[in-house]
């Protein structure tokens, strides 16, 4: 009899620059899933040969009105798609679309950046918060958290 399971749905999500090359570093981690790859630059689309991509809009924690947009924009991302996981190398709209997706019953992965080598980000000290897994990069910064934060190695 054949298997009725259904694939994952994968949301895997990162802004430009470094936090998008860790992401791409973990892609082959999502192979067998049907996955829908986000980020804040949207030419990541032209770059890659994706089958499902979303472009977000960009902003950061001094950009409070981008930020309540962000909100709006995330939610219906994660409303639309139902992933059963979301994944997130940073920054803040990754972060959001780990808070809904916690929200609507999807497993939570933060993965903080390699470049955050003497603290967490702030993204990274919030996302224990709520999310299912939080990952630093150096060993020392996942001691100093009370277990709230892991090491499993580096990325790069």
């Amino acid at each position: 009899m054949a298997s009725s399971a259904r694939r994952k749905r994968v949301l895997a999500v990162a802004s430009t620059g470094g936090h998008w090359q860790q992401l791409m570093q973990l892609a082959p981690a999502f192979e067998g899933s049907d996955v829908t790859f986000a980020s804040t630059d949207a030419g990541q689309a032209e770059n890659y040969d994706f089958e499902r991509f979303i472009a977000l809009k960009d902003y950061n924690q001094n950009e409070k009105l981008k930020m309540l947009a962000g909100l709006a924009e995330t939610f219906g991302v994660i409303r639309r798609l139902r992933p059963d996981v979301v994944i997130s190398t940073g920054a803040a709209p990754g972060l959001l679309c780990l808070l809904w997706g916690r929200v609507m019953g999807a497993r939570t992965i933060w993965v903080d950046s390699i470049a955050n080598s003497q603290e967490m980000s702030l993204s990274g000290r919030l996302a224990p918060k709520f999310c299912h897994v939080v990952l630093t990069q150096w060993e020392h910064l996942a001691t100093e958290s009370d277990g709230r934060v892991q090491h499993w190695g580096s990325v790069l």
